[in-house]
């Protein structure tokens, strides 16, 4: 005897057919070609993944994106399959990852000439590093060695910085999502820290491929504070190395160019000290040599004036000398008086005028008989 014939409508063979998927099915990740790729209103993607036999229809939106993309390009997407009403069965994306070294070197240099286009790699728009910073903010998985060579280098050259460390991981499908929310969490902060410093080790291009994202390059570019990305060893440089301000070669590279080697900062200001100890000796010994020079200077001048001094007194002394009364009478000469003033011309005598005379050894009084003018 046949079964009975399950028949169904259209909605609810829908229904039934989502919620077995959903069921069996709820993720799935496709690894495939892209193909019939396309963005519509700037929003809504559409595209099929396909290989030589088969081919599967995906939905998303551009907020998934990794970068540019274009067919060919090999892919891995996550997503949740799904039969829809009106557009049939497509697989509605979570995530999207380059696959292949070939697809990952291709979708990076569409990216580069794209942001390049932008100005995002411009010198023009990088900051200068703080040197040496007080507080950093660490953004690397806790767990890596990168994380374990940063701080240790950190600290053994300088000491003392602030570490605000956000842990996220730097590689596989919430690598993008995890790092952009740091960044995105560092700058929101009241008190940011002076620089953001981005890092991890190196590795295969499909590890690396995180820090060639699209949305990670874009949040390191627009992030307020300034940046520092070191990712790989000195080959693989990434794109979000190109966004930053500054670029490391290396986790241990990253911290040697933040902060300086205090061994070498102490031997350097005791040269300083030194030298400078050096210059103020030497400084002195000039000013006291200037200031003897000067003594010895001022002490022949005052001398010089001394002499010049006694010498201008003796000839006072002698010049008094010869002026001096006493002197004259030496030689012959008087002094008349008239009325106990001295008589300085005859005009001022008149016949019987009595007058006094001082000679050398005393004084005489006398009567004027007569007077005479000198002509």
């Amino acid at each position: 005897m046949r079964s009975e014939e399950l028949i169904f409508s259209v909605s609810d063979f829908v229904g039934v057919f989502n919620q077995t998927v959903q069921y069996a099915y709820p993720t799935v990740a496709i690894v495939g070609e892209l193909a019939n790729f396309r963005v519509s209103k700037n929003r809504w993607v559409y595209f099929d993944l396909k290989d030589e036999h088969a081919s599967v229809r995906f939905f998303g939106t551009v907020y998934m994106l990794p970068g540019p993309l274009e067919d060919g390009m090999l892919m891995k997407v996550v997503g949740s399959p799904q039969l829809h009403p009106q557009f049939g069965f497509s697989i509605t994306v979570q995530n999207m990852q380059l696959a292949g070294e070939g697809t990952i070197k291709k979708a990076a240099q569409l990216l580069e000439a794209k942001l390049q286009k932008e100005g995002l790699f411009d010198e023009s728009r990088k900051r200068p590093v703080p040197y040496p910073p007080q507080s950093v903010g660490l953004i690397t998985s806790g767990e890596s060695a990168a994380y374990g060579d940063f701080m240790k280098i950190l600290n053994a050259r300088w000491g003392g910085v602030e570490i605000s460390h956000y842990d996220v991981q730097v590689q596989g499908e919430s690598a993008p999502g995890q790092i952009v929310s740091a960044i995105e969490q560092c700058n929101a902060q009241a008190k940011t820290p002076e620089v953001l410093v981005i890092i991890r080790g190196g590795g295969s291009a499909d590890d690396l491929q995180v820090f060639s994202d699209e949305r990670v390059v874009r949040a390191v570019a627009a992030s307020r504070v300034p940046t520092v990305v070191a990712i790989g060893h000195e080959m693989d440089i990434s794109l979000a190395e190109l966004a930053a301000d500054k670029r490391a070669s290396t986790p241990s590279n990253a911290a040697e160019l933040l902060v300086p080697d205090k061994k070498s900062e102490q031997a350097a200001l005791t040269d300083k000290k030194n030298v400078l100890q050096q210059q103020v000796e030497g400084a002195i010994n000039r000013q006291r040599e200037g200031l003897q020079n000067i003594f010895v200077q001022i002490t022949r001048d005052v001398t010089q004036l001394l002499s010049d001094a006694f010498a201008g007194i003796d000839n006072y002394k002698r010049l008094l000398a010869i002026m001096n009364p006493e002197h004259m009478f030496k030689h012959g000469y008087i002094v008349a008086y008239k009325n106990n003033k001295i008589i300085n011309s005859i005009k001022s005598l008149n016949v019987g005028d009595e007058i006094s005379l001082r000679f050398k050894d005393g004084q005489a009084q006398a009567e004027v008989k007569k007077t005479a003018n000198k002509n």
